[in-house]
């Protein structure tokens, strides 16, 4: 039996490792930690400073007393396109020898700067031909994440993409109707992933570049005070004596949110234009900026939508020994890191 991965989420402001063990009825979280990373470390899914990744996940690793070295990990950004393609019918052999001149066709990349992978969503559709999720990253953006993961002395087993990561997380907690079509939005620091699923199949994949970072930097813009200040007020955690957060604050938190929202409104509109039977019921939201309420609300307001908060660990039977409160505050932000943890060596 392959070897189960622990889920290495390197993300734009942190590196989270999640650990789990299967059991009889499910997964149960072992080990969970999460190690900032300084700001510009990654930009845009590109790593800027490798030496400062591999000592953040060197620390992670040693503060988690982690023992385990084969990893997963997910990749995100512009030096990713995932498309949906038909292709002639063929054999699975003939598919495989034939992909790298279909893509071709598909990918603003040159053929020989990308690592593919594909996934055959439908083997005959009504014109005979074969549909398949085709993906294709920048072999050097896949190159410089496997060489972070080996500096730190670890082994990546599998590349993963960030949207899939998190739908792989999300099913692994949520039972969804086959026929409900969900949107499932990570909001990361720098870069939001936006998947569109129905019956376990991914329909609709974008990433925009827009995260959390955005009220950090507005805040600090407009009211000319420090990055950490402006964090700090950003996520709830710096209120006067009486707990009044500024209203200076909430109006600057309350105009991302509605640019943000209007960002994710217009790739769900694309979606539903080249889309005739999708039926979306509700939207998820998922990755660390989740929680703030502001967003939450832009995005119902402007999809007429239920919004809900993803609990990472809402099916997952978790150790006694771990910090419940520590858990429940990092739960939405950890999807990806869950998804990983959910691969094996060798596993597609």
């Amino acid at each position: 039996m392959a070897k189960q991965c622990i889920g290495l989420d390197i993300g734009s402001s942190s590196v989270k490792a999640v650990q789990l063990r299967k059991t009889r009825n499910g997964y149960a979280l072992q080990a969970f930690g999460v190690q900032p990373l300084v700001p510009q470390t990654i930009v845009d899914g590109t790593i800027m400073d490798q030496t400062a990744v591999v000592e953040a996940i060197r620390a992670l690793w040693s503060r988690l007393k982690l023992r385990g070295k084969d990893v997963a990990i997910a990749i995100a950004g512009h030096s990713v396109i995932i498309k949906k393609i038909a292709v002639p019918a063929m054999k699975p052999d003939e598919l495989a020898a034939n992909i790298k001149t279909e893509a071709e066709h598909h990918i603003p990349f040159g053929k020989d700067d990308v690592e593919l992978d594909y996934h055959v969503v439908n083997p005959q559709n009504s014109s005979g031909q074969t549909e398949l999720l085709l993906v294709a990253a920048k072999r050097e953006v896949v190159a410089d994440y496997v060489q972070v993961v080996k500096d730190a002395n670890l082994i990546p087993q599998v590349v993963d993409v960030a949207a899939f990561a998190s739908q792989n997380g999300f099913e692994a907690n949520y039972q969804v109707d086959p026929k409900e079509t969900i949107v499932l939005v990570n909001v990361g620091a720098a870069i939001s992933n936006l998947n569109i699923i129905r019956g376990g199949s991914s329909l609709f994949t974008r990433d925009v570049t827009i995260g959390g970072n955005a009220f950090t930097e507005e805040i600090q813009k407009q009211m000319n005070i420090s990055a950490d200040e402006a964090e700090a007020y950003k996520i709830g955690g710096s209120a006067d004596d009486a707990g009044v957060v500024p209203q200076d604050v909430v109006r600057i938190v309350d105009g991302v949110a509605e640019v943000m929202a209007g960002e994710f409104q217009r790739s769900l509109d694309f979606f539903l234009a080249t889309t005739t039977d999708a039926n979306v019921t509700r939207i998820c939201v998922a990755g660390g900026t989740a929680k703030i309420s502001a967003l939450q609300r832009a995005i119902e307001r402007r999809s007429r939508l239920p919004v809900e908060v993803v609990d990472a660990w809402r099916r997952i039977e978790v150790d006694p020994s771990l910090d419940k409160a520590y858990l429940a505050q990092h739960s939405p932000g950890a999807l990806i890191g869950l998804g990983l943890a959910l691969r094996s060596a060798g596993d597609k």
